[in-house]
């Protein structure tokens, strides 16, 4: 099994916490039913971009059963988590509040990025109001989801200083569950 990650923008029927849930229990259903799971979803604070893990033998059965329920997909890859172990992100037990999305430079490869990240991933203590929880890379390395726990987005932006990590985008997250 494999992990993909899928970003949404979502359609305007999802404008609050109710309607997102109601939707997320859907895809849960119909990638269930499929041989698939969906293993972490965070969603925007405004409601408006989604970002699903799901675990799939294929990505054609994430994609169809996604299409089936009519969620926008504007992006599908396998990726590779990072920094916690998959069964700790299935008991979604740690709090998650931003989003770090880094494109990543087309000269590195996986290991060159593992290398770094280990090497760099040290100096988080020196930003203790921030906890990092763990990296999705994409395996085409062209990109990364960096999540976070922090008291507000210059923080983010100071430990990712600290870590010697380039920031393309910040999301704050939904943090209710």
């Amino acid at each position: 099994m494999g992990l993909y990650l899928v970003e949404s923008i979502l359609n305007s029927s999802i404008k609050d916490r109710e309607s997102f849930e109601k939707k997320v229990a859907e895809i849960q259903s119909e990638v269930g039913n499929n041989n698939a799971s969906l293993i972490e979803i965070q969603v925007s604070k405004d409601f408006s971009r989604a970002f699903f893990i799901f675990e799939s033998e294929e990505r054609n059965t994430v994609n169809e059963a996604l299409r089936k329920l009519d969620v926008p997909v504007t992006l599908i890859k396998p990726v590779r988590l990072v920094g916690q172990e998959l069964d700790n992100v299935k008991k979604q037990a740690d709090k998650v509040n931003y989003l770090v999305e880094w494109n990543l430079p087309e000269n590195l490869t996986m290991d060159a990025y593992l290398d770094r990240k280990k090497t760099n991933s040290v100096h988080y203590q020196e930003v203790p109001e921030v906890a990092f929880s763990r990296t999705y890379v994409c395996e085409d390395m062209t990109k990364c989801l960096c999540f976070y726990d922090a008291p507000d987005e210059s923080a983010v932006k100071k430990a990712r200083e600290a870590v010697k990590a380039p920031i393309d985008t910040i999301t704050e997250l939904s943090s209710e569950k």
